[in-house]
């Protein structure tokens, strides 16, 4: 991508502009943490300003798209899905791995994305059509997903899922070179994008958290699909959406992965 599309800058410039109250609150967080309740009062701060700020800022650069919300239908009218916090517990606990997140969707397809970590400056950002990228000071990174082919050679991330999967759990450790559990969905997504992970597999995601990510891991070349579809010679992302079941990875390792979990 040679250059920045309007919709994108505007993304992103709305993205970056909410997460400057949580830098600043995230750099205060580790003087709350023998507070119980100021601490949780604190996050619970941080979250609304940032929710605030986006919203305010996507309306003002696009008043006609609605928001979608969690746990309800999506609108039938463009749209944003945005993610105030995703990786509160991290956030919480002094933990540099969390991330804010915009999508916009136009007629149910997810057309433009950015999921930004504050603690470290890493924006990684995609368009339908035009590629995945980690943001650069002077050029982008275009990112492509792993080529890894054997699980034994992989490394996972997948989300604390409770004990009623635990038996997915147990296989995929079993499988595979490494389980990681990092605690926040989106960066799972597009660190599967960028090829750090091989796959990201997760039960019960909020539409807010697996949105943007869809759409890196896709135009990284990889391939999403709901986890329990039984045929997966095609991807079926409403549905995906709709679960928050996922399994995100490189077009080598899909079938590996469907057959080792619905055994």
């Amino acid at each position: 991508m040679s250059y920045l599309t309007a919709n994108m800058n505007m993304l992103m410039s709305a993205v970056k502009k909410a997460a400057s109250s949580m830098s600043r609150d995230f750099s205060e967080i580790e003087k709350l943490q023998s507070s119980v309740r100021g601490h949780q009062e604190f996050v619970a701060a941080a979250v609304k300003k940032v929710e605030g700020s986006l919203r305010a800022e996507l309306s003002k650069a696009r008043p006609n798209y609605a928001f979608a919300q969690d746990g309800k239908p999506q609108p039938n009218v463009p749209h944003f899905i945005v993610s105030s916090l995703d990786g509160v517990i991290n956030f919480a606990h002094g933990i540099p791995h969390f991330s804010i997140s915009a999508a916009t969707v136009e007629n149910g397809i997810i057309t433009a994305a950015v999921i930004y970590n504050p603690a470290t400056d890493e924006l990684y950002f995609a368009e339908k059509g035009n590629g995945a990228y980690k943001e650069g000071f002077r050029n982008h990174e275009r990112l492509r997903v792993s080529f890894r082919k054997d699980l034994p050679e992989c490394v996972f991330a997948a989300l604390d899922s409770g004990n009623e999967n635990i038996a997915v759990r147990e296989r995929l450790v079993s499988s595979v070179n490494a389980l990681r559990v990092l605690g926040a969905s989106s960066l799972d997504l597009a660190y599967v994008a960028a090829g750090k992970l091989d796959a990201a597999v997760s039960f019960g995601n909020s539409l807010s958290e697996i949105a943007a990510g869809i759409l890196l891991v896709k135009e990284a070349g990889g391939s999403v699909y709901e986890l329990n579809q039984k045929d997966i010679r095609s991807e079926d992302l409403a549905a995906v959406l709709r679960s928050g079941n996922i399994i995100a990875c490189n077009a080598n390792l899909g079938k590996k992965i469907h057959d080792l979990l619905n055994k």
